[in-house]
């Protein structure tokens, strides 16, 4: 009797738990939207303070203040950023291990979930490189390209080409639509899902052909596939791995660090940015700041409509649905996007999320 009485105590405890730390949660969401919509006050490092940017509402659409042709760069500010982040990561060793890192046999546990581990296999530790892929480089100006459905007849291929360096999310298809999203492509993210749901799982010589014949495009780009995330994508990322080294194609591939994704995390909620875990787009930008001068973001849109309520894919080249507004899912896209928005309209970054201008 006295056991199952413990056991109702327990019981009852875990669940005042469970409802507290749900309150504490729903507390700290509505305390961060109130601070991006200017109720609260933003701090994005110790320069970025008293954030006026309000959201205004029209035809029940949600509309950021956005600075357009106005946009003017503050290098001070992105000076001062880089060197906040730099506090928290170094880009240029954090991209991507290198061959001195490991030794074929090695186990490592994965990033986000410790109790699981991989091997480093010879393919794998044949394609890792010598010295970061991003030592010693430098840009004038570059852009990061999203995905965002918002990029469609945006025509800003061009403009998007004419950046210094170019990076790209996910492997996404350009030929195609390159009046949009050009076809320059000097750094590219893989993740290891984009095997399963863009090239069909390498079931087929079809599908193999395809995938081979992405990568040739690369030529001596950057091709990043984080490897080290969660369990789930080895099989993914050793396939890859076997093609690149059957059919010598001439991409240089990078691996991000270990500790990659939890010192933008961590740098993000220091400057108050409470998100659970950092978006590629979100990652490619932190990582810029530290060899751009001057950062272009293009297709960042998280919202399933534009400011004139019109209907916008959540890829550009697909049919994949929003599902991300949900509190389970693992990134904050909105949230994201409200903080690169801010940092727009101070100058240290331009988001373009219109049309581009001809020249």
């Amino acid at each position: 009797m006295r056991s199952v009485k413990k056991r109702w105590t327990v019981c009852t405890i875990s669940i005042l738990l469970i409802f507290y730390k749900t309150k504490e949660i729903t507390r700290t969401d509505e305390h961060q939207d109130s601070q991006l919509t200017g109720e609260g006050e933003l701090t994005l490092s110790r320069l970025m303070v008293n954030n006026t940017d309000k959201l205004v509402r029209k035809e029940g659409s949600t509309i950021f203040h956005h600075s357009g042709e106005s946009w003017k760069m503050n290098s001070s500010l992105a000076l001062e950023i880089r060197k906040d982040i730099l506090r928290f990561l170094d880009a240029e060793r954090d991209v991507s291990v290198v061959k001195s890192s490991f030794k074929p046999g090695d186990v490592i546990h994965y990033v986000l979930d410790r109790r699981r581990t991989l091997n480093i296999s010879q393919n794998f530790h044949s394609l890792l490189p010598e010295v970061s892929p991003m030592k010693s480089r430098r840009f004038r100006t570059c852009a990061v390209v999203g995905n965002s459905g918002i990029l469609l007849n945006s025509g800003c291929g061009k403009e998007i080409d004419s950046h210094d360096f170019v990076i790209r999310c996910n492997l996404a298809p350009v030929v195609e639509f390159a009046a949009d999203v050009g076809t320059k492509s000097d750094f590219i993210t893989m993740n290891p899902s984009v095997v399963q749901r863009a090239f069909g799982g390498f079931r087929n010589e079809t599908d193999r052909e395809k995938f081979v014949h992405r990568l040739s495009m690369l030529n001596d780009s950057v091709l990043w596939i984080p490897a080290f995330m969660v369990k789930g994508g080895e099989k993914h990322v050793e396939w890859v791995n076997a093609l690149i080294l059957k059919n010598q194609l001439k991409v240089r591939t990078a691996y991000p660090s270990l500790r990659l994704i939890h010192a933008v995390r961590g740098y993000w909620l220091t400057n108050k940015v409470q998100i659970k875990r950092p978006s590629t787009g979100l990652l490619m930008y932190t990582l810029a700041t530290r060899f751009c001068d001057e950062i272009h973001l293009y297709g960042f849109w998280p919202f399933p409509k534009d400011v004139n309520g019109s209907q916008v894919k959540y890829h550009y080249y697909d049919e994949l649905k929003y599902k991300f507004f949900s509190n389970a899912g693992p990134h904050r896209m909105p949230l994201e996007f409200k903080t690169l928005n801010l940092l727009h309209n101070k100058g240290a970054l331009k988001l373009t999320t219109g049309k581009c201008i001809q020249q």
